[in-house]
């Protein structure tokens, strides 16, 4: 493992900021703290900052050279509406909110990676060091974007980087393509008409009908799609209630989410749902309406761009420690908009799998600070590499 070795004198201060965080987590767009600690952290280091894209986004911009070369790195800010169960030192001071995703820990491995760019200077271009708000479910990537994020700050490419609990502390992974799934949602309402319980015969039973739902559309994926194209679809929520025993309710309701790697596959799904849906309500005889809400895209990597975080990753921890066998994950992530726009590559960086390591968007989660330095210099050699003066092509 080849470390950035003046990172390491880093380590200390970096790490109490990162647990500083931790212990002051701040929903999405309401990271006014996290922000207001990011933007001194930047000014201190000679670097220009801008505030307030997306209400509570950081760039820091630090050019050097005369190339007009640009890369952006992005790390995301926000935390969650959980309620910590740790009680290290650290622990979060607010009821119902906590860093369970390692976004603390995002944050303080590119601060140190600013800052030392900014002291060493190796390399020609500029670096748009992205903080990102309002990662979690809300998509501030997206408002980041819509609030001309590219247009203010143009670059050629962008890169993010996530930590991943279960993969070694050591390794990385890497894909050539996608590396998470899209995250829609549905809500279907099926209104019948009300009846007493003893008399079904004289309504038309919502209940019946949502639980026939509920199975027809388990085929979508099964019968649906091509084989080979992953989906998921997944029922999370049905209720009808007439508020007795003895009365079949009037309305009954399901709700859920689609995940996908490809635009395509999300369309034949929607469009599954909508055939099944009035198939169902014909047969039943009740109405029944889809609200099918489209959320974050895949996020997939430029298979140019993986390939030269690859070769970053290799120098720095071996070929033997960059994993690219490790399988797509349905989880999601807002990166996906800015991917859209820009080639680029995100990769996981391994968070390990005992202290710290527990999965992520869970009570005692906790991002592992031995990968802190480790993170950092990542960072650091992909724009020395991306960005140094021997580079022929844009990055």
């Amino acid at each position: 493992m080849k470390l950035v070795e003046s990172l390491r004198a880093l380590e200390p201060r970096f790490i109490a900021l990162r647990r500083d965080i931790h212990a002051h987590p701040e929903l999405a767009f309401e990271e006014r703290r996290t922000a207001d600690l990011v933007a001194r952290t930047l000014q201190a280091a000679g670097i220009e900052v801008h505030t307030g894209l997306a209400r509570t986004g950081v760039i820091g911009v630090l050019r050097n050279g005369t190339s007009p070369r640009a890369i952006g790195l992005r790390a995301d800010m926000d935390a969650l509406p959980i309620q910590e169960q740790n009680r290290f030192p650290h622990h979060s001071r607010h009821p119902g909110r906590m860093h369970a995703c390692g976004h603390d820990g995002h944050t303080a491995m590119l601060l140190a990676a600013a800052e030392h760019l900014a002291a060493t200077r190796a390399f020609d271009g500029t670096v748009y060091f992205i903080f990102q708000p309002a990662e979690e479910t809300v998509g501030g990537a997206r408002v980041m974007i819509e609030e001309g994020l590219f247009e203010r700050f143009p670059m050629q490419a962008v890169y993010g980087m996530h930590n991943w609990p279960g993969l070694p502390v050591g390794q990385f992974a890497v894909h050539a393509g996608p590396v998470m799934a899209s995250s829609d949602q549905f809500d279907i309402t099926i209104r019948g008409h009300g009846a007493h319980a003893a008399f079904p015969h004289q309504g038309r039973d919502p209940v019946l009908a949502a639980a026939a739902l509920a199975q027809a559309l388990q085929g979508v994926v099964s019968r649906t799609l091509d084989p080979l194209d992953a989906a998921v679809l997944s029922i999370t929520r049905l209720k009808a209630d007439a508020g007795a025993y003895n009365v079949i309710p009037e309305q009954a309701e399901l709700a859920g989410t689609v995940r996908a790697f490809r635009p395509e596959v999300q369309d034949q799904v929607e469009a599954a749902m909508e055939r099944i849906c009035a198939g169902i309500g014909a047969a039943h005889g009740v109405q029944v309406s889809l609200d099918y809400q489209r959320g974050y895209p895949p996020t997939v990597n430029d298979a140019r761009e993986a390939s030269r975080c690859r070769a970053v990753l290799e120098e720095l921890v071996g070929a033997e420690n960059v994993r690219t066998d490790l399988k797509p994950s349905m989880g999601a992530e807002d990166f996906a908009y800015m991917l859209r726009e820009r080639p680029g590559c995100y990769v996981w960086i391994g968070n390990g799998s005992g202290e710290g390591g527990c999965m992520l968007h869970n009570p005692h989660y906790d991002f592992n600070d031995e990968i802190l330095t480790l993170g950092a210099s990542y960072w650091v050699r992909l724009t020395e590499r991306l960005l140094s003066p021997e580079a022929a092509q844009p990055a």
